[in-house]
């Protein structure tokens, strides 16, 4: 079930048997438990059908994410010394339980919470934005040592499938997308360590220092590029002033529901509302959207969380409305579960030509 990427440098359409199938991952900090934990069923189910080997990487034609999705990306496509996948799903749940604590201190906070975004009555907007450069909440020392770690000298262009991780370069000020299918055949300074890539997106404005590096002639001064532009938006109409660092959790999720809006809005113009599944939890309080709260407590939540999303029923954003609806075509027993069981069924009859 290995796939063999095309060589030839015009870019084609990623397309592996009958559908071109697309994994997109959000990021937010410790709530990266939350897809890790759905993304355990999909592999087992996959493995369920096709033998203990299957590996999502086999399955998805592109993965994508940014912040901790970006990691997650990387992890789930990086090669081995065997060309298969560095890490299964059911990895990845546990090493966040493990280290997040230690790239999270809830004791050793550089910057109080309220203390970090008081308002500055004399200088208004421009005060609450000048305590965002202040510098970041945590150093990232610990972060940077475990990627590197997990991920060493592989590079985007060894991905066992495409792999699209977005990011903002603060020097260029320009977004900088890093894409297998920008690599072509020749050595592009885009062909960084994955461990580079993955710390660039991962480093949330405010929370983690930004990732300085070079490859070939071209340097990257990277940051994590959603929590960027909430942080603008935050700073521009004042909402920095009473709301904190929990509030930016809400933001991200938000920010989320925006996509979801719209890729909803795209699938339905193409008749194909039925190809197109979020799993997403809209429920979520404060504390449990934030970014950084890596509590055991907190992070067992989160488990539970991704767990209680495969039992829930399948939703589609009503656009009319713009609210999460269940799917009523689809019976009383369409939970996320089940629809990811019909996609492994789909993929393996997909890839066997069945």
């Amino acid at each position: 079930m290995e796939k063999t990427r095309s060589s030839s440098f015009q870019i084609q359409p990623p397309t592996y048997g009958e559908l071109i199938t697309i994994l997109s991952i959000d990021g937010g900090g410790v709530r990266g438990i939350i897809p890790a934990t759905i993304l355990e069923f999909l592999e087992s189910t996959l493995q369920d059908l096709d033998g203990e080997d299957a590996r999502l990487a086999d399955y998805f034609d592109v993965i994508a994410g940014t912040s901790t999705g970006g990691l997650v990306t990387a992890m789930l496509t990086a090669a081995d010394e065997n060309n298969r996948p560095l890490f299964a799903a059911k990895d990845i749940k546990p090493l966040y339980l493990q280290h997040c604590p230690e790239i999270f201190p809830q004791n050793n906070a550089l910057k109080d919470f309220n203390n970090f975004f008081s308002f500055n009555c004399q200088g208004g907007v421009f005060g609450s934005i000048a305590n965002i450069f202040r510098g970041p909440k945590y150093d990232g020392r610990y972060l940077h040592s475990i990627i590197n770690e997990k991920l060493g000298e592989t590079r985007l262009r060894s991905t066992l499938t495409n792999v699209v991780i977005p990011t903002f370069d603060i020097k260029n000020l320009q977004p900088t997308i890093f894409s297998s299918y920008e690599l072509g055949n020749t050595d592009c300074p885009l062909n960084a360590r994955l461990s580079d890539i993955c710390i660039g997106s991962s480093a949330a404005p405010t929370y983690l220092p930004a990732h300085r590096f070079k490859n070939q002639d071209r340097e990257f001064n990277l940051v994590e590029v959603v929590l960027l532009q909430i942080i603008r938006q935050m700073g521009y109409f004042g909402l920095v002033n009473s709301w904190g660092f929990h509030s930016i959790g809400v933001f991200m999720h938000a920010s989320g529901d925006m996509v979801d809006f719209h890729l909803s809005v795209v699938f339905r113009a193409l008749h194909s509302e039925e190809n197109y599944l979020r799993i997403q939890d809209d429920t979520l309080t404060a504390a449990e959207a934030s970014v950084d709260i890596s509590t055991k407590e907190n992070l067992e939540k989160l488990v539970h969380i991704g767990e209680n999303l495969l039992k829930k029923p399948v939703t589609r954003v009503n656009l009319e409305t713009g609210q999460a609806e269940e799917i009523k075509n689809c019976g009383p027993d369409a939970t996320n579960e089940k629809a990811l069981i019909k996609y492994g069924k789909t993929c393996k009859c997909t890839t066997l030509k069945c």
